[in-house]
């Protein structure tokens, strides 16, 4: 039996799946896709005492605020209206899971949770859309 074809059948799907992967890491949780990048303001105060101002892309980017401004792979583990659940992975082993939930357009909160140099951290944010970048 000439299974030659076979290898190159199982390298399309291992590649095709790779891509689509790669392609489902990259995209936008669905609950985050009407909520513009800009000049948010992020503050552990719901008051916005404290807060700092942080020009983002993509609102998904918030999610890893711990790990801000580093090379993180996100990957969303629930996407409902209003609210996702993202994981990130950064390298030297640091990592987040972050609860992010819509309360107006110009408003999010995140909850999140993870290890950042070797401990733990856990808090909760307040994000308000405060203008463009």
């Amino acid at each position: 039996m000439n299974t030659g074809w076979f290898r190159p059948l199982r390298l399309w799907a291992l590649l095709t799946g790779v891509a689509a992967s790669a392609a489902a890491t990259a995209a936008a949780p669905a609950a985050l896709r009407a909520i513009s990048g800009g000049m948010w303001e992020v503050s552990r105060s719901a008051t916005g005492d404290g807060a700092v101002r942080q020009c983002v892309g993509a609102p998904a980017a918030l999610a890893q605020w711990q790990h801000r401004g580093r090379a993180c792979t996100r990957v969303v583990l629930a996407d409902k209206p209003g609210e996702a659940l993202i994981h990130y992975t950064c390298p030297a082993g640091d990592f987040g899971r972050s609860r992010v939930t819509v309360i107006t357009p110009r408003t999010l909160r995140i909850e999140t949770q993870g290890i950042s140099n070797g401990e733990p951290f856990s808090y909760n944010l307040h994000a308000r859309r405060v203008g463009n970048c």
